[in-house]
């Protein structure tokens, strides 16, 4: 977990209380952190500490791409009007571009220098959304 983390973001956890939202989807609850846990990677919860995923780097969408997103699919480049600095493999969120709003996390499937170049393709792979099934399964909580 450390690995994927920026520096700093990640508290001293004594328990974490685990949810199975599905066989490859877990919610990782403390009171200090909210993870989500999505095949092989953990990453932070969107409705967790805003200070948390603010240091993240992140990418903005265009209005049009929002719905998409939040229906869980890739971040496509075209959409994309703003990069922050990453490294292929880094976690990113993935804001809309009016407001600045967290709607996605995924892994960066190119490094932001490369995807500023590229005029097609994905940049990211959601992989947790608003509205997704882990999102739902923690207000049940």
């Amino acid at each position: 977990m450390k690995a994927r983390w920026p520096a700093g973001t990640i508290p001293k956890v004594k328990t974490f209380k685990v949810y199975e939202v599905d066989e490859s989807k877990h919610l990782l609850v403390s009171d200090e952190i909210t993870c989500v846990q999505v095949k092989d990677y953990v990453i932070p919860f969107l409705a967790g500490k805003p200070e948390t995923l603010a240091q993240f780097p992140s990418v903005r969408v265009d209005m049009g791409a929002v719905k998409f997103v939040c229906n869980g699919a890739k971040v496509l480049r075209p959409g994309i009007v703003e990069f922050g600095s990453f490294k292929k493999g880094d976690i990113v969120t993935v804001q809309d571009q009016t407001h600045g709003k967290m709607l996605a996390v995924g892994i960066a499937l190119e490094d932001s220098e490369t995807a500023k170049t590229m005029q097609k393709g994905y940049v990211v792979d959601n992989l947790h959304y608003i509205s997704d099934k882990i999102w739902e399964a923690y207000k049940e909580i």
